[in-house]
């Protein structure tokens, strides 16, 4: 599959910088290969479309290549299923691996064959201290830690031991084989880390071959260095962890890569732990990892986002060394951004209030020319039913209109978009006092939505016919969450405890004729509304569910909450 060029980053940041300057002294003999390697034990995030995006972007921009690899080092937590969505989010957000898609559990022999060199080295042991001894003997940031009592064991009695735990004589969680470096390092990491554990549990792709299973840290350098990586782009939390894999790269005296560590992404209004999102799924507080209220790249995708507005996305955010949060009003200003050139316009009602045009001939049905979208004349105009009877936006009257309301109210005339223009003359009410109908007049000589004697009018409503309208399921979804920042709460309070009970609301609207056969994933700009997508899973034919996907900016209920309403 042929790979699309992209905008990409910002070309002077700091990363960049490092590979023109490689490039220019001829190190790696002027090669740019980067990877993605994410863990197949969850879904994709916004946070892992950053990287995406920089690691793709990076071999796009430079000539070079990226590869996908999946380190599948833990069986408990990784499935086939988190290997195939993640496939479909890289490619959705429009890259391709070609033929270079990569397992480390591919490389299990090779990662055993460089742990028994460094047991060979002496600089590998294998240890009988319980997971928790381990941490007990770690010490602590301000004190070193003390070494094992197994820790001196010959190099034959290792070896032995080893392939032993390979052949898995010893109970799970019995032994480990640690790295033989220093107890008393600064840094925790170098404090004799662990290589090896015994998980007694099939593998994914491996099945019961092995009851060994090598830590994230060992096998993740080592898999760098396998598939010749040059440039190993990590976030910050692995900056500590450089040492370790410089040091195990060194002993094995092999391929050894430039790891450079940039700013992970924290976003307002969200939370991007994968063990979080675990927690949201795993408790029905979600409707799976593609709920839309999710920033998984299948929520995005299924509430309608872009790939095209992510990738802008984190070319604007760009990378840096240190740790930020970044406004979520920036990711949804890019998706309207892009919405807003590519969505086709369609005419729904969401809060349906009935207006009969008393002096309309009872039968008449007339087609008025809409435009499909005026940023793009190429995609045309459609036809739209008008007959007596139309619904509007309940918002859109206001029986006692406050200053700056310049929409129906009593006496007031307004344009329907693309139909006439209409007074309001009569107001129906109910036995409760209640709203139920408007009853207005119209212009003929008005139609398409001008006067000809040139007069003006303040307020455009949108409309539907009554006769025609079609009934749709309409999702309104919000931010997941109602504070900022809902993982630093000072008083202890659990990050669901801040879930925004209204992030989700579920009506029925009516929408002009030609919505019934929207079709899964077409997305849309319901005219002052917002932007909606039909929904991929729940839609049927003939019966498509929307979904929100971002608001239009509302200046009205800025004005309204101004004033207290």
């Amino acid at each position: 599959m042929a790979q699309e060029k992209h905008e990409t980053g910002n070309s002077t940041d700091f990363i960049r910088s490092i590979i023109k300057e490689d490039i220019r002294t001829g190190r790696y003999g002027g090669k740019v290969i980067t990877r993605f390697p994410p863990e197949p034990n969850g879904y994709l995030h916004i946070g892992h479309a950053k990287s995406i995006v920089l690691n793709f972007g990076i071999a796009e921009e430079f000539g070079g290549r990226c590869h996908l690899r999946f380190d599948d080092t833990n069986p408990l937590k990784e499935s086939m299923e988190y290997v195939q969505s993640i496939q479909e989010d890289v490619r959705w957000l429009g890259y391709d691996w070609g033929e270079h898609l990569y397992f480390a559990s591919d490389y299990f022999e090779k990662l055993y064959e460089f742990a028994v060199d460094l047991v060979k080295k002496g600089k590998a042991y294998v240890d009988d201290l319980t997971p928790e001894e381990i941490r007990q003997y770690r010490g602590t940031l301000t004190e070193p830690g003390k070494e094992s009592p197994y820790r001196n064991r010959s190099v034959e009695e290792n070896l032995d031991l080893l392939e032993r735990m390979r052949k898995g004589e010893f109970p799970e969680g019995s032994k480990v084989l640690r790295a033989k470096i220093d107890m008393a390092h600064p840094n925790m990491n170098m404090r004799d880390p662990v290589m090896y554990r015994i998980i007694k549990a099939p593998h994914y792709r491996r099945g019961n071959e092995w009851c060994i299973f090598p830590t994230y840290d060992w096998a993740h350098g080592q898999s760098d260095s396998i598939e010749g990586i040059t440039h190993s782009i990590c976030t910050l939390e692995f900056e500590d962890h450089r040492p370790l894999y410089d040091w195990f790269l060194d002993q094995l005296g092999i391929h050894h890569p430039q790891q450079i560590e940039f700013a992970r992404l924290e976003l307002t209004y969200t939370v991007l732990s994968k063990r979080k999102l675990l927690e949201l799924v795993n408790g029905g507080h979600v409707d799976g990892w593609d709920d839309p209220r999710m920033p998984t790249i299948s929520g995005m995708r299924r509430r309608g986002y872009t790939p095209e507005a992510i990738r802008d996305f984190c070319n604007r955010i760009g990378v840096a060394k240190a740790n930020s949060v970044v406004d979520v009003a920036l990711l949804e200003h890019c998706v309207r951004d892009h919405l807003n050139k590519v969505a086709p316009r369609r005419m729904v009602v969401l809060n349906p209030l009935k207006v009969v045009i008393i002096n309309y001939p009872d039968e008449q049905v007339e087609e008025m020319e809409a435009i499909n979208n005026p940023e793009d004349e190429s995609m045309g105009k459609r036809k739209v039913p008008f007959s007596k009877v139309v619904y509007i936006e309940r918002d859109d009257f206001r029986e006692d209109p406050p200053k700056k309301f310049f929409r129906l109210a009593p006496g007031r005339e307004v344009r329907l978009r693309y139909a006439y223009y209409i007074t309001c003359v009569d107001v129906i009410k109910d036995e409760n006092g209640e709203i139920v109908e408007l009853h207005c007049t119209y212009d003929p000589e008005s139609r398409g939505g001008w006067s000809p004697d040139g007069r003006k009018v303040r307020g455009t409503l949108h409309w539907v016919s009554a006769k025609h309208a079609v009934p749709i399921e309409v999702r309104l979804y919000d931010r997941l969450f109602s504070v900022p920042y809902p993982e630093a709460d000072k008083e202890g309070r659990d990050f669901k405890d801040f879930l925004n009970p209204d992030s989700l609301k579920v009506i029925t609207a009516y929408a002009e004729p030609g919505l019934a056969e929207a079709q899964p994933g077409e997305r849309f700009q319901f005219e002052r509304q917002g932007y909606f997508c039909v929904d991929t899973r729940d839609s049927k034919p003939g019966k498509p569910v929307f979904n929100r996907t971002i608001t239009l900016k509302d200046t009205w209920a800025k004005i309204e909450k101004a004033q207290g309403k």
